[in-house]
């Protein structure tokens, strides 16, 4: 079964989307994990924005990086340049992805200006990960 790894710094809004996506997505016969270099807890922002697509993060919690899960991947995939630099060294077999997406959570304005934040990565990381699965089914 392949693995995939979302990584960013505080596994509290990003790897965390992308992890829900992921699931839903590539579906149970991938092992799919997020975490983070440090942990920041679930920000709230993105369980309702994830909700907003029937997909449910609530339960998550925000994890640090797992070493033996990271070595047995078959695809990690950095969601900010600090987990990117920061992530521990993984053998040459596995795939790493990086996508630089900027952090929802240092959104500033009203909370209307931050929401739209928290769905415009959202909506990012959603279409990445179907691009992702395209090219996992045509073996790219």
């Amino acid at each position: 079964m392949p693995q995939i790894y979302f990584l960013c710094t505080g596994n509290s809004c990003r790897s965390q989307m992308a992890e829900g996506f992921a699931k839903t997505i590539l579906g149970s016969e991938w092992q799919i994990a997020s975490a983070g270099v440090e942990t920041h807890g679930l920000n709230p922002k993105a369980v309702a924005v994830m909700a907003e697509k029937q997909i449910d993060i609530s339960q998550n919690q925000s994890k640090l990086v797992d070493p033996e899960y990271l070595q047995n991947c078959d695809i990690v995939v950095t969601l900010c340049g600090d987990a990117r630099d920061r992530c521990p060294v993984v053998p040459t077999r596995v795939k790493k992805i990086h996508w630089p997406l900027p952090d929802p959570a240092t959104a500033t304005g009203s909370d209307e200006e931050v929401m739209a934040v928290f769905r415009q990565v959202r909506d990012e990381i959603e279409q990445r990960i179907l691009t992702l699965n395209q090219k996992c089914e045509y073996g790219a």
